[in-house]
């Protein structure tokens, strides 16, 4: 198998990369984790980031097969619907969306508005399932503890797209006191991702780097089992759960959790306007 081309993109303001996933230049391509630039103060959003994106994929050529979400974020907006009005593709995500979806529906009083049964995105995946961008095979993996929601993309069994799962070696990994999320599960989800072969890249969606460090996107599993400071090998599941749920304990909530997840569970569709054309997110008081 041919090795995947990868093109990372960083949004500044929430620390996370998004990805072109393509087979060649001229090819197919899928984009991972796209943002949506988003002012709390100003309420207004806006398409700079993931411009960047479109225009590479129109440079390159590549027709885009689909738009991928790793999991319903929690600290930006997705911009899958923008990316698919500009280049067309299928909006997908892991069939536990429903899960999320329902977990939410009641946090943001949703019930006559949304049905938690997935339908707002073009596809769910299933784990284990299989699917091609252009020449390249891709293996959906269920990750949960983050959320219950969350997958991994495993391309060509050579480069797996993490989401939230795994951070950089020094940086660790992603906290799990969201409604649904399961220290223990997301324990049992990394050990997943380990056993794959030791070359294998890993692409993370989010890196925090320590003082004197530039962001980074890319490590690999033997990285990973040698210096994640987390879930190195030897940690046991027991004290991994302890230290993720005292540390968990000590994290402010997500500035931009209220906007996001309400609006990435209906698959980065922002709330309908009104007759005036306006659109209102809501702000649930004392619910998380």
């Amino acid at each position: 198998m041919s090795q995947p081309y990868v093109r990372a993109f960083l949004d500044q303001d929430s620390e996370t990369f998004s990805y072109v996933l393509y087979d060649r230049p001229g090819g197919y391509a899928a984009i991972i984790d796209p943002v949506l630039d988003f002012n709390y103060h100003s309420g207004r959003t806006g398409t700079t980031t993931v411009r960047q994106l479109v225009d590479f994929v129109r440079e390159q050529q590549l027709t885009l097969d689909w738009i991928l979400e790793t999991h319903a974020h929690a600290d930006h907006l997705s911009a899958a619907p923008f990316v698919q009005q500009q280049l067309g593709g299928r909006i997908a995500i892991g069939e536990h969306i429903r899960e999320v979806q329902g977990i939410f529906q009641r946090v943001f009083g949703l019930e006559k508005e949304l049905l938690p049964d997935g339908s707002q995105f073009d596809h769910l995946f299933a784990d284990g399932e299989q699917f091609a961008v252009g020449e390249l095979s891709v293996r959906v993996m269920h990750v949960p503890g983050h959320t219950p929601a969350d997958i991994a993309y495993l391309v060509n069994d050579k480069v797996v797209f993490v989401g939230d799962t795994l951070f950089m070696p020094d940086v660790g990994t992603a906290r799990c006191d969201f409604p649904g999320g399961s220290a223990r599960r997301l324990f049992d989800s990394v050990q997943q991702l380990l056993a794959l072969p030791e070359h294998t890249d890993i692409y993370v969606c989010h890196d925090y780097p320590p003082q004197g460090r530039e962001h980074e996107c890319r490590t690999t599993v033997a990285d990973q089992q040698q210096r994640n400071i987390h879930v190195h090998s030897g940690v046991e599941q027991a004290d991994f759960v302890t230290m993720r749920n005292e540390r968990d304990a000590t994290l402010a909530v997500p500035r931009l959790i209220l906007p996001s997840i309400q609006v990435n569970i209906c698959a980065g569709q922002l709330p309908p306007a009104d007759e005036q054309g306006r659109r209102y997110l809501r702000v649930p008081l004392d619910q998380l």
